[in-house]
């Protein structure tokens, strides 16, 4: 149910609020002489007929019903779901109209528990065949695994990935990625692909078993499913590839807001000790062939460096610090803020005040100038260290 009032001090033929929800997408970025449109409700109420009105401040309360299929609002390059309330003082023939609205923000939660297996790891794998040195040859299996298919804002994914590098030369560096894809349906798709986090390790030296553990922080991003919204789809990856050679594997995932419900791993189960996929082994190579049997040693890639985009701006006005006075006061429950791209609502430390969008992008906090939980986590070799040095005091 949505409420308001509206003020006048113009005499007027009629007053009359709309409610319109609808979606517009454009060909070009940050147009809005929409290319296709489709509307999710339009109301109009009148409000006072025709008459004069006093001098003075006049008050007429209103109020709409929202349909429950309203998608999530969304901002984008390329285009909007937007919800708004207009009011407009019908004036008399040759006087100027007066006119208002007032832009709300829609949210229709995402449960990821609604998704089959979201609960599941997530595996992917791909072998490559490279030459190398002219004469040479080798192949190299890449395997990564989150440790779900779902997550919400402010969780860390998981990941893990395994190489094999069954070949003479040492491998350029590894990088995950979490990446964004917006597809616009316009008169033809359009396609927005952004990097929003990621993470780089080291290379696999020639004859090596390598193992990378990392954690990604997922930031204030748009969910996954705009339900109701036939025109703008929203789709996540994480991306792990290597260099040189090249190669890369990815894995879907859905972004939400209602988190996964699952029962703690044990530690047999846990995304740590999954067993790598099973991956059929390419015939011996002809430098195998040549030198004999090659050991394959098992070790721990590094991290090198994590990266984010820039920060974002904040949707203009919002705040919800007044909503429940008792939680937001409480240090154990910081500020409701929403973002730009979804309005996705997500929680900041500290006082956030609201400033107007600036930019186009839908882009996350940025980790080094974030607070809890908006720090990036530690990494493995950092967390076992940690943990070594705990076991060593206690001792």
């Amino acid at each position: 149910m949505l409420g308001e009032g509206a003020e006048c001090w113009q005499c007027s033929r009629a007053i009359k609020v709309s409610c319109v929800g609808f979606c517009g997408v454009s060909n070009k970025i940050n147009d809005t002489a929409w290319t296709v449109e489709e509307q999710y409700f339009n109301t109009t109420l009148s409000l006072a007929d025709k008459g004069v009105l006093s001098a003075g401040e006049h008050n007429f309360p209103f109020q709409f019903l929202l349909p429950a299929s309203a998608p999530t609002s969304f901002e984008g390059p390329f285009g909007k779901v937007l919800h708004q309330v207009k009011a407009v003082i019908d004036t008399p023939r040759f006087s100027k109209d007066y006119k208002c609205n007032k832009i709300f923000y829609v949210l229709c939660p995402l449960n990821l528990n609604d998704i089959p297996d979201i609960e599941q790891p997530n595996t992917m794998s791909v072998t490559k065949k490279f030459s190398y040195k002219l004469v040479k040859s080798g192949n190299v299996i890449l395997t990564a695994t989150s440790d779900l298919k779902g997550y919400i804002v402010g969780q860390v994914i998981q990941l893990r990935t395994d190489i094999e590098n069954k070949s003479g030369r040492d491998t350029g560096a590894v990088v995950a990625s979490l990446l964004q894809k917006v597809a616009y349906k316009s008169k033809r798709w359009i396609y927005d692909l952004r990097t929003i986090a990621e993470v780089e390790g080291s290379g696999v030296k020639a004859w090596k078993h390598a193992e990378w553990k990392e954690q990604i922080l997922v930031p204030a991003l748009p969910q996954s499913i705009l339900q109701g919204c036939s025109l703008i789809h929203i789709d996540y990856y994480i991306q792990v590839s290597l260099k040189s050679p090249e190669v890369s594997v990815t894995l879907p995932i859905y972004i939400g807001n209602i988190a996964v419900n699952r029962v703690p791993l044990s530690p047999s189960r846990s995304v740590q000790h999954l067993p790598s996929a099973v991956v059929p082994s390419a015939p011996p190579e002809e430098e195998e062939a040549a030198s004999g049997y090659h050991p394959m040693d098992n070790v721990l890639i590094p991290t090198k460096s994590h990266s984010q985009q820039q920060p974002f701006s904040y949707a203009p006005g919002l705040s919800f610090q007044e909503a429940d006075s008792e939680q937001t006061g409480s240090p154990n429950h910081p500020t409701l803020c929403l973002s730009t791209g979804a309005t996705v609502p997500y929680y900041a430390e500290g006082n956030v005040v609201p400033v107007p969008t600036a930019s186009s992008l839908i882009l996350p906090p940025e980790y080094s100038t974030w607070g809890y939980p908006y720090e990036a986590p530690p990494s493995y070799e950092q967390s076992c260290s940690s943990a070594n040095s705990s076991i060593s005091n206690g001792n």
